[in-house]
Formats: structure tokens, sequence, C-alpha cells
């Protein structure tokens, strides 16, 4: 008996076609996925499909990894096949992250996890070119996209550089408190970039389990030839995928070409 689930799926394969069936059963998954499937949600087996549309289970197999290999649907093993949530793209620029989220259509939010005066660690210290435990700013926070936990943000700031930061509620958006009231605008950055395994203060956070992948970039910032600040960022792999435009050294920059988006 077909389960409901695959009831569901509107579309049949159409023997007398020159699409092969795992080609016509990969658009017919495609389209449902995206039109009547929320993300994140269950999608039907493998055997249900199988049920459904008549076919051998390792034409479905096919139709199945074409659309996992594009990130439509997802494998978890042990729990079945998800419609895949979209994947921001995380271009590395120096914007806050409201304005960035706000771009996307998305609603930003942050809950402050620490905003407090702190002995730079030897760590933060070498990072920040200072002297071990002189006083640094540390500004933590959990940043969400419509209610949805994305990154853990912590940021490193010399005390000296902002001083009365904390006579004040914590800032919805760091860079522009930085510009605006101390004038410090930043121009440009330095990020290190790897994957890393979420510990479980941090899986906690972004609610995923415990080993789950992350992005980690950790940031430099510069106010000129001075650095300002350093950060760490914890990214949730899931929700984001790296976008880094390259240039041939020599060649025109894109902006130089006159390009139709449709």
């Amino acid at each position: 008996m077909v389960s409901r689930a695959a009831a569901a799926i509107q579309g049949e394969i159409d023997g007398s076609s020159p699409l092969a069936k795992h080609v016509q059963l990969r658009e017919i998954l495609r389209r449902h996925a995206k039109e009547n499937c929320e993300p994140g949600g269950p999608f039907p087996s493998e055997r249900e499909l199988t049920e459904r549309f008549g076919l051998a289970r390792m034409t479905v197999r096919q139709a199945i990894d074409s659309l996992v290999a594009e990130e439509v649907l997802e494998r978890i093993v042990g729990l079945g096949t998800f419609v895949s949530q979209q994947k921001l793209d995380l271009q590395v620029k120096l914007t806050s992250y409201s304005e960035e989220m706000q771009r996307r259509g998305m609603v930003p939010d942050a809950r402050v996890l620490s905003f407090e005066q702190i002995g730079a660690a030897p760590f933060v210290a070498r990072e920040l070119q200072l002297e071990e435990g002189q006083p640094v700013i540390r500004f933590r926070r959990l940043l969400l996209a419509d209610g949805d936990p994305m990154s853990v943000d912590e940021n490193f700031i010399p005390a000296y550089r902002v001083p009365g930061i904390l006579d004040e509620p914590p800032p919805s958006s760091l860079y522009n408190v930085l510009s605006e009231r101390y004038g410090l605008v930043m121009e440009w950055g330095e990020d290190t970039i790897e994957a890393t395994a979420a510990r479980p203060s941090i899986a906690r956070l972004l609610n995923v389990d415990i080993g789950s992948p992350l992005l980690k970039i950790q940031r430099h910032a510069f106010v000129s030839k001075t650095m300002v600040d350093f950060s760490i960022s914890y990214y949730r792999a899931d929700r984001y995928k790296l976008w880094v435009p390259l240039q041939r050294p020599g060649a025109r920059s894109p902006r130089a070409y006159n390009v139709k988006r449709f």
C-alpha cells in the first residue's frame, strides 16, 4: 500500500518518453520538494517511492542521489531522507550581520551571551598584538535569522579604543557603534577559515548535534594599519556555503563588465 506522503506526489512516469526514467522521477521529486515540502521536513523513502511509481529500487536511488548531490535533499544516517534547508552564501566582506540578513529578506536577531571587560588571555593578546592581561572588551552573541540560530560570534576589542562602551546597553550592530561613536571605520580585514566540529557548548547554542560540522572564521579587522577587532565565529555548515569571488591578477574587475542578471 502506497504511503500517504508518497501518494501526495503529483506526476507520473511516461514509459514512451525518450527521457530516462530516473531523470523523469528526479524532476517530479524536485518539483514536489520545492513546492510542497517544508525545508528540513521528512521526504518519502526509497521504498515508498518504489511502490508509488512502480520503479526499480536502483532507478529511484539514482534520482534521489542526484537530488542529494544538488542539495535539494539530504540523507541523515539512521533517520532517512529530508528536504534540505536553504544554504546562505557566506560572502566574505566587512558588513554587519543585520545588514546581510536584511538584504536576504530575513529577520535578524541576536542574543547577547556576554558583554564585558576581561584581561586578554594569551591567545587573544597574541592575535590583537597586546600584552597578556591587557583589558579587552569581549562581546559574544548568538546570531539568529527568522528565529533560527545561525552562528556564534565572539569579538575582542582593546578596551582603550572604546572608553565607556560598557556604560551603554550591548549594541545591536557593533560596527555601527565603532564607526559612529568612536570613529573606527573598518577598512579591511583578514579571515582564516577552517572546518571544525561542534563542541558541546557551541552545539547547544546552535541546536546541532555534538560533533556536527561548522565553519570557523577568525577575523582580524583593521582601521588603516591598526588592528581594532579580532573575532571568532562559528557558522552552521548545514545553513551556510562559502562564496569567494576570484580574479586573475591583472584582469579587469567584474564591475567593469555590463552583466545582466535574470
